[in-house]
């Protein structure tokens, strides 16, 4: 099968080489594509093992949906398992999603998700390869394929792996391009785990749920665009309040006592932009100590900036 879109070739001195990738150890020297080329923007790599559990599956469906509706692209491999479930993750929270193959766009591999590369070109994305446009996929290149995955990304984050694996390698080659490594952690008694947990051993991070995801989202990527809640923010009269008046919900409880993270978080939640109340706190908080309303204290908690904490705790 032959994908239908708008084919396109870059150098590496093109002005529209993506420059995240141009900054990686072993850049490409050219890239072969088909669809939209401003798709190849600093995204998130999801990959995981081909031959997914349901837990993996699930995971990898969960987390790459999440960075989606945040507008985050999802980069991955395209093959089976773990890497086709966050492409498609991608595709219906409507994001545009890359898919780097072993091969010229031209050999397709595997055969089996030919139409899903041609949804991610129709959606917006591109399917993208260093090789000439018939290039037989060969074992080697798609070892060399995953660099090019962790070079367009920010961070890494291994849903499955196993020892030895492919998606081991990617976070090899994320390290390599000194990005970020985020890891699902997994059953130790589970072989698909077993290079995942390694990772975490060696000083990964770990992704233990939503919350810890949406940290890590807005730590590495700034300030998000948050998802709607189902029905829109704000409607009916049993909204929680947002803008202004939720800012000064939180100011007023930091300025009755010093609050801990958990305990933003319910404030939040009470308080907050329904559906996004995480990201809301994570973003309030870095623009509030810019501007000198709210301050970390030496304990972790946070409270208004007092002239005390600049020899000391409050």
């Amino acid at each position: 099968m032959r994908l239908s879109g708008e084919r396109f070739e870059l150098a590496g001195d093109d002005r529209a080489f993506p420059p995240l990738l141009k900054a990686s150890p072993r850049p490409p020297e050219r890239l072969y594509g088909v669809g939209d080329p401003s798709a190849l923007r600093p995204g998130l790599a999801v990959v995981g093992a081909r031959r997914a559990t349901p837990y993996g599956r699930t995971a990898a469906r969960r987390f790459a949906s999440a960075a989606a509706v945040r507008g985050i692209p999802i980069v991955s491999g395209g093959a089976r398992g773990c890497d086709a479930v966050a492409h498609e993750a991608a595709l219906a929270a409507g994001c545009p999603t890359v898919a780097f193959l072993g091969g010229g766009c031209d050999q397709l591999y595997p055969a089996e998700n030919a139409g899903l590369f041609q949804r991610i070109v129709d959606g917006g994305g591109a399917v993208v390869s260093e090789r000439p446009w018939d290039f037989p996929p060969q074992p080697y290149t798609f070892r060399e394929r995953n660099r090019l995955i962790a070079g367009l990304a920010r961070a890494t984050l291994i849903v499955e792996a196993g020892l030895p694996s492919g998606t081991f390698s990617t976070a090899d080659e994320a390290l390599a391009a000194g990005r970020e490594v985020w890891v699902v952690p997994g059953a130790i008694t589970s072989e698909n785990s077993r290079g995942a947990n390694r990772l975490l051993y060696q000083g990964a991070l770990p992704i233990i749920d939503d919350d810890s995801f949406a940290d890590a989202l807005f730590l590495t990527y700034g300030c998000l665009r948050e998802p709607e809640a189902e029905g829109g923010k704000g409607e009916g009269a049993d909204a929680p309040l947002a803008g202004r008046a939720a800012e000064e919900a939180l100011l007023a409880a930091l300025a009755a006592e010093p609050l801990g993270m958990e305990e933003l978080r319910e404030l939040a939640r009470a308080h907050g932009p329904a559906g996004g109340e995480l990201p809301w706190l994570m973003v309030w908080l870095a623009t509030a100590q810019r501007d000198g309303l709210v301050a970390q204290y030496p304990d972790g908690r946070y409270g208004p900036r007092l002239p005390a904490l600049e020899g000391g705790r409050p």
